[in-house]
C-alpha cells in the first residue's frame, strides 16, 4: 500500500497536468511519429543530398567519399540532362493541367448535383481505381494503346489512330493514375461552396460564366491547388509509366533509376532536382493558402 499510493498519485497528478493542457498532450502523442519522420525521411534526404558530393571509381564503380561539385557541374553543363529535366517539368504540368479539366465536372456534379443519398457511392466510385495495382493499371493502357490496340480499333472508323508509345502515352497514362487525387479535393471544396452564394449571384443578374469566374473559382482555387501537390509531384517523380508506355522517353526519374548501380553518386545529384523543384511548387501553392486544405 505504500508503494501504490504515490505512484497512483503520480499518476493522477500527469493526467491533471496532461488535461489542462491540451498542447502539451498533443506534443507527447506526436513526438514518436514526428522523430520517425525526422530520422527516416529528413536523414535520407540529407544523406542523399551528402552523396551527391561524392565520386565514382571509373574502374571499380565504387563509391569514393571524395568531396566535390563534379556532379552538380555535370547537371548543369550536360545538355540532355538540362532537357530531361524541362522535359518531365513539362509532364507534370500537362497531367496537372489535363486533371484539373477532367476533375472539375465532374467534382461539380458528384457534389452539386447529384442526389445526396448518391454522393457517398459516387466518392467511392471515383477512389476504385486506387486499389487496383499500378503496374495492373499502367499495363492495361499499355495494351490500350498498342499498334492494333483498342484505342486503334476505336478511332479506325474515323480515319484516325492512337498516339502510340511515348511522350504523349505517358501523359495520357499519368493523368488516369492520378486524376482521384485531384477529384476529391476539389469534390471537398465545392462541397463547403454556400448555396447562398450561388443565390445571390443568380439574384444580382449574373450570369453562369460570371458566377464561375466571379464565385465558384476564387473559392475552389486552394482545392485545385492542394490536389495539384499531389498531381505534379507524383508525376515530377515517376519512373515506371514512362518504362511502360513512354517508348524511347526519358524522364528525370529515368535517368535516377539508370545511373543507382553504375553512379550512385551522380543519381543522387539527379535526385536533388525534383526534390529542390517540388519545395519551390510548395511555396508557391502555400501563398494560395491551399496547404491548410490538405
Amino acid at each position: 500500500m505504500t508503494t501504490t499510493a504515490p505512484a497512483a498519485g503520480s499518476v493522477r497528478r500527469l493526467a491533471g497536468t496532461l488535461h489542462r493542457r491540451p498542447r502539451l498532450q498533443l506534443s507527447l502523442l506526436l513526438s514518436a511519429p514526428l522523430a520517425w519522420l525526422a530520422l527516416a525521411y529528413l536523414g535520407s534526404l540529407t544523406v542523399l543530398f551528402l552523396s551527391a558530393f561524392w565520386t565514382t571509381d571509373s574502374f571499380t564503380s565504387n563509391v569514393v567519399k571524395i568531396w566535390n561539385t563534379d556532379n552538380f557541374t555535370a547537371l548543369f553543363t550536360t545538355g540532355v540532362y538540362r532537357q530531361v529535366a524541362l522535359r518531365s517539368i513539362g509532364v507534370a504540368l500537362a497531367v496537372t493541367a489535363l486533371c484539373v479539366l477532367i476533375a472539375f465536372p465532374i467534382a461539380f456534379y458528384t457534389a452539386r448535383i447529384a442526389n445526396p443519398r448518391r454522393r457517398p457511392l459516387l466518392v467511392v466510385a471515383i477512389l476504385t481505381p486506387l486499389w487496383a495495382s499500378y503496374l495492373v493499371k499502367a499495363y492495361a493502357w499499355r495494351l490500350i494503346l498498342a499498334q492494333g490496340g483498342l484505342l486503334d480499333w476505336v478511332l479506325k472508323p474515323l480515319g484516325l489512330e492512337g498516339p502510340g508509345y511515348g511522350l504523349t502515352a505517358t501523359v495520357l497514362v499519368l493523368t488516369y493514375l492520378w486524376l482521384p487525387y485531384m477529384i476529391l479535393p476539389i469534390h471537398a471544396g465545392l462541397e463547403q461552396l454556400p448555396d447562398s452564394l450561388l443565390d445571390a449571384s443568380a439574384d444580382l443578374g449574373a450570369r453562369t460564366g460570371r458566377t464561375f469566374r466571379s464565385v465558384v473559382l476564387p473559392m475552389v482555387l486552394p482545392s485545385i491547388a492542394a490536389g495539384s501537390v499531389f498531381t505534379f509531384s507524383l508525376s515530377l517523380g515517376d519512373y515506371i509509366a514512362v518504362q511502360i508506355v513512354g517508348g524511347k522517353t526519358q524522364l528525370i526519374g529515368n535517368l535516377i533509376y539508370s545511373n543507382i548501380t553504375l553512379d550512385l553518386p551522380l543519381a543522387a545529384a539527379l535526385g536533388t532536382v525534383p526534390v529542390v523543384i517540388i519545395v519551390l511548387y510548395l511555396l508557391a501553392v502555400r501563398r494560395t493558402g491551399a496547404l491548410s486544405s490538405l
